[in-house]
């Protein structure tokens, strides 16, 4: 298993809520505004990469936006 394929583990978002210590209301308006990617399984259903996780805390902790743009859900 190569160190992507470990890093895309799909997570809910209560499982993102969770980890960041967040209200799940909070990870759903950060999917919607963009700022975090999901994947869309259903219309209440979502799931975020590990991998997307990684890289949202990344640019928080650096200031740095990534130039690649975010579709919106």
């Amino acid at each position: 298993m190569s160190d992507t394929t470990a890093n895309d583990e799909l997570l809910t978002a209560e499982q993102v809520a969770t980890k960041l210590h967040l209200h799940i209301a909070t990870v759903w308006r950060y999917v919607r505004e963009g700022k975090l990617r999901a994947v869309r399984l259903s219309y209440k259903g979502i799931r975020i990469r590990q991998s997307e996780l990684d890289r949202f805390l990344n640019e928080l902790e650096t200031g740095k936006d990534t130039d690649e743009p975010r579709a919106r859900l």
